[in-house]
């Protein structure tokens, strides 16, 4: 497992709710951070079929780019009773315009005419950091819920509004950015998918 070293990391992300959730987690650790829009980065095609080589194709783009290492995150809902999808096509669900509403619609539509009554589903995040002379590591994380509806809360963004992790009684679109992502080194727990990803990415590549 290699270090990061470096204190000036690019994010390798358009997404504006998914930089700043990253945001959150790096700022305090004191690195200077840019990301794909600071840099009039392309974004690149996702052509890869698992979460992980989504998250390369992005952070090698940035990487390559920029010269600097490059932190990237592919994420997306699972839900058991549509096969895992919509998984790795989450943003392609949502259409050109980006429209969740229409995306999370749709998860229910499908899972009414399913007709199984399982509602279980997980999120998922594949963290990839890459340096430019190509070597990258991954992190996983992921949180088990259900999809309720209607869709509650206008917090974060995505799916959100219709996940509700096991053991809670509010959607990820009812907390706020502390209780979803906010993890901090020396905490034992994280919630969100993404903050488990990077928990790991702290502990392994950050810590010592």
């Amino acid at each position: 497992m290699r270090k990061l070293s470096e204190r000036k990391l690019v994010i390798a992300s358009h997404n504006k709710g998914k930089i700043r959730e990253l945001r959150d987690l790096l700022d305090p650790l004191g690195y200077e951070l840019l990301t794909a829009g600071d840099l009039d980065l392309e974004e690149p095609e996702e052509t890869g079929l698992t979460f992980e080589e989504n998250a390369r194709i992005k952070a090698l783009a940035a990487t390559t780019a920029s010269g600097l290492p490059a932190l990237s995150d592919d994420s997306g809902l699972s839900v058991d009773a549509l096969g895992g999808a919509p998984g790795i096509y989450s943003a392609r669900w949502a259409g050109a315009e980006k429209d969740f509403n229409l995306a999370m619609r749709r998860v229910h539509d499908e899972l009414q005419a399913e007709s199984s009554g399982n509602r279980k589903s997980k999120f998922v995040s594949v963290i990839c950091l890459a340096w430019p002379d190509g070597h990258v590591e991954y992190f996983r994380g992921e949180v088990v819920g259900e999809i309720i509806w209607p869709p509650r809360g206008d917090q974060g963004f995505g799916y959100d509004p219709v996940f509700q992790p096991d053991g809670y009684e509010s959607t990820f679109g009812q907390m706020g950015a502390e209780e979803k992502h906010g993890w901090k080194p020396g905490q034992e727990q994280a919630l969100s998918h993404r903050a488990r990803a990077f928990k790991l990415f702290y502990e392994q590549c950050l810590q010592g």
